[in-house]
């Protein structure tokens, strides 16, 4: 994979602010399931995907849940940066895709939707399967918490990610100095 000096600082710029978000803003929404906490982390990257096209995203995804798994979310351990990595990897790689093919305000709206949908789905089969591990409860107190928890919870989480991202994507670009028009894509050499 290719990448110029300017689409390298670009996206050290938006994994610098992700991990930030992380570090400012973490907080609970439901008070049965603390250990839920959202945080805007997934908007520079689901910018950076809009930006530079799926693999972009993957990419920037890759290094940001390893940066949040080492720093400030380093309680998470190696299950946390896999979860976060599946999870987030998920929404940009399938929101990534429907944006490059649809490339309108109502492509983003869609790519951001089936990406939220996706990210949703991939955390309750997650949460299911490694939680139990990483929290050492019983498999039967995580599936009786998906409906009234960690499906309203993930729902939350995406659709604020969403929308927030909707609204400053084009600002963010043009202040990174990528202009809508010279939308770059980063592709795999093959």
């Amino acid at each position: 994979m290719k990448m110029r000096t300017k689409t390298m600082t670009q996206m050290a710029v938006l994994t610098a602010m992700s991990v930030l978000l992380v570090y400012l803003i973490h907080l609970p929404i439901f008070p049965a399931a603390p250990f839920l906490e959202y945080d805007p982390a997934d908007i520079p990257i689901l910018i950076g995907t809009f930006m530079f096209g799926p693999v972009g995203g993957i990419v920037l995804t890759a290094i940001v849940c390893v940066i949040q798994g080492l720093t400030v979310s380093a309680q998470g351990g190696i299950i946390g940066i896999v979860m976060h990595f599946i999870a987030t990897g998920s929404f940009a790689l399938v929101a990534g895709i429907i944006y490059d093919r649809m490339h309108t305000r109502r492509g983003a709206v869609i790519a951001l939707v089936v990406g939220s949908l996706t990210m949703v789905a991939m955390m309750i089969g997650l949460n299911l399967v490694l939680t139990p591990i990483f929290m050492g409860v019983p498999y039967e107190a995580v599936k009786a918490m998906i409906l009234p928890i960690i499906l309203p919870f993930n729902l939350i989480k995406t659709g604020i990610n969403s929308v927030v991202t909707f609204m400053v994507y084009k600002a963010v670009s043009k202040v990174l100095g990528l202009e809508i028009k010279e939308r770059k894509t980063i592709r795999v050499e093959k």
